[in-house]
């Protein structure tokens, strides 16, 4: 039992001193214009999965989540171009290849009434891509399995630093983003900071400049995002630097400005999971998956997908 304690402990130490990074130059390119405090934001509430589903071998690095067309989509975010279709209990139905696209690092699916976007912006390597972009794709000819794909390419406005980072540093990361309205909306991956900053850029196809808005104190790294139900808020996924996943809601704010709203931090019973993506058919129950994690000897948590019911907190979005 001591031997096994021990092993724990050097095992989060170890991924806390993977993800935390050293302080660098980065951090001070960082134009953080508003911060959502600590003090804004509910306690903390802790729920577990109603339930969890291993999901198939070709879907190991599950890294963005959507519903639509009563199905749930997700993608890999490492080579394979291919988008599947899953049933609520995490089973394969569907498979639409996108041809002539590249999968450098694929992070984040999402969507609105006529396109699903992709977003090739994954940046944790070395923190210096120069090719960042979301794949446009329309939704008809994605069921008709002929899509029509265009591309938004961007770089963030206030990063002048390109010089390789040590992997895992990097506070240009991006792992989440949401359509609304007429914009596109960022949620940036600080692996350093440890806060979300949140960009915004055209949703339609060109080359762009993303501009920083403001920065929201997360306390962990964002990963997914999903919008409510008639745009009435918007939830992230994410975990901290031992693993812990979470879910934020983020509600009541003004013209999108993010941090003049509420923001209810939710930790899921789900200890070790690397979770990477959310979505709801319905805006009270939400599905997330997480990538395969392994440590070897000590640990492997397969790639799966979760239930989770939110609606005792969610059903009060109306009244409050």
């Amino acid at each position: 039992m001591k031997f096994t304690f021990l092993l724990l402990i050097v095992f989060n130490y170890s991924l806390f001193a993977q993800t935390l990074g050293k302080p660098g130059t980065q951090s001070r390119d960082l134009d953080s214009k508003v911060a959502l405090k600590k003090d804004d934001v509910s306690p903390t509430l802790r729920i577990k999965p109603v339930y969890t589903k291993v999901l198939s071998d070709s879907l190991v690095e599950t890294s963005g989540l959507i519903a639509f067309d009563h199905l749930l989509w997700t993608h890999n975010d490492d080579h394979d171009t291919t988008i599947y279709g899953l049933d609520e209990q995490g089973l394969i139905r569907r498979k639409i290849a996108l041809p002539k696209v590249r999968n450098t690092d694929w992070e984040e699916i999402t969507q609105d009434s006529t396109y699903m976007y992709i977003g090739d912006f994954g940046n944790n390597y070395k923190g210096n891509r120069r090719d960042l972009h979301i794949l446009r794709i329309e939704k008809n000819s994605f069921l008709a399995n002929k899509p029509v794909i265009d591309t938004i390419g961007f770089a963030y406005d206030n990063q002048i630093d390109f010089n390789p980072q040590k992997e895992n540093t990097t506070n240009f990361d991006c792992e989440a983003f949401v359509v609304l309205q007429d914009s596109i909306y960022l949620f940036t991956k600080q692996w350093k900071l440890h806060q979300t900053a949140v960009y915004t850029l055209p949703k339609k196809p060109g080359n762009y400049k993303a501009t920083n808005k403001e920065t929201l104190t997360i306390d962990g790294l964002v990963t997914g995002a999903t919008v409510l139900p008639s745009n009435k808020g918007i939830v992230l996924c994410g975990y901290s630097s031992l693993l812990q996943p979470f879910v934020f809601v983020l509600h009541h704010y003004k013209a999108m400005e993010f941090s003049t709203g509420k923001l209810q931090k939710i930790t899921l019973s789900l200890p070790f999971h690397q979770v990477e993506g959310i979505a709801s058919f319905d805006g009270l129950h939400f599905y997330c998956t997480n990538e395969r994690f392994e440590k070897k000897p000590f640990l492997t948590v397969k790639q799966e997908i979760h239930q989770l019911d939110l609606s005792d907190y969610l059903k009060y979005l109306d009244t409050n």
